[in-house]
């Protein structure tokens, strides 16, 4: 088998990405924190909160971080200690619950490829919200039970292994075939990968020319 077809994404591609996103996400969600996923997500965390203001106070949207990997980039370790597929690599301190109630969280990623992580980090952080609201009186639970959404820049179109609730809203900035995606802070010589992303766009255009 031959190499599999790259996108190169430049650091002005993602901007542009996530602002043609954030109108929507906007409307429609209106969170009051965002939940990075670590590495990928913490850029469009970062570039998300320049087009997006908390919609009560105004004032920038917190970003908190989590760390989780695919037991398989984690040698040595057993997949017992990966809960089966994933580990974590960070959370959100002690007592992750309390930093959840009533909030508005946007999970946040670079990339939806087989679903798996996305799946473990609702599902966890779920999690700690339903242990916080077992604390509360019962008539104060649904007032302060943490309302969940997703957004990632890229959604592979492929079939996934992992699935999201249907009520979980859904933001994907992009969608592509099922490709290798090269993301500029992944790479050492950024103006070797930006030259590579011009070649490849000048490449694609001069291809649609000729259909």
């Amino acid at each position: 088998m031959g190499e599999p077809e790259h996108i190169r994404s430049t650091y002005n591609d993602i901007h542009n990405i996530i602002r043609g996103t954030s109108d929507k996400i906007a409307s429609e969600f209106k969170p009051d924190m965002f939940i990075a996923i670590g590495g990928g997500g913490f850029f469009p965390a970062r570039v998300l909160r320049t087009f997006l203001k908390d919609p009560s106070t105004k004032t920038n949207i917190p970003i908190q971080a989590i760390g989780l990997s695919l037991y398989e980039s984690l040698p040595g370790t057993t997949v017992e200690q990966l809960n089966g597929e994933v580990v974590r690599t960070q959370w959100l301190g002690p007592d992750p619950g309390k930093r959840l109630l009533g909030r508005r969280a946007l999970i946040i990623d670079e990339v939806d490829d087989t679903r798996k992580t996305l799946q473990y980090a609702l599902s966890e952080l779920q999690k700690d919200v339903e242990a916080e609201l077992q604390l509360l009186p019962e008539s104060e639970r649904d007032s302060k039970r943490t309302k969940f959404a997703v957004f990632v820049v890229h959604n592979k179109l492929k079939p996934k292994l992992g699935k999201l609730p249907p009520n979980i809203p859904y933001f994907a900035g992009a969608e592509v075939e099922d490709v290798w995606l090269d993301y500029p802070w992944e790479v050492i010589d950024i103006e070797e990968h930006d030259r590579l992303a011009k070649e490849d766009k000048e490449r694609k255009n001069i291809t649609v020319e000729e259909h």
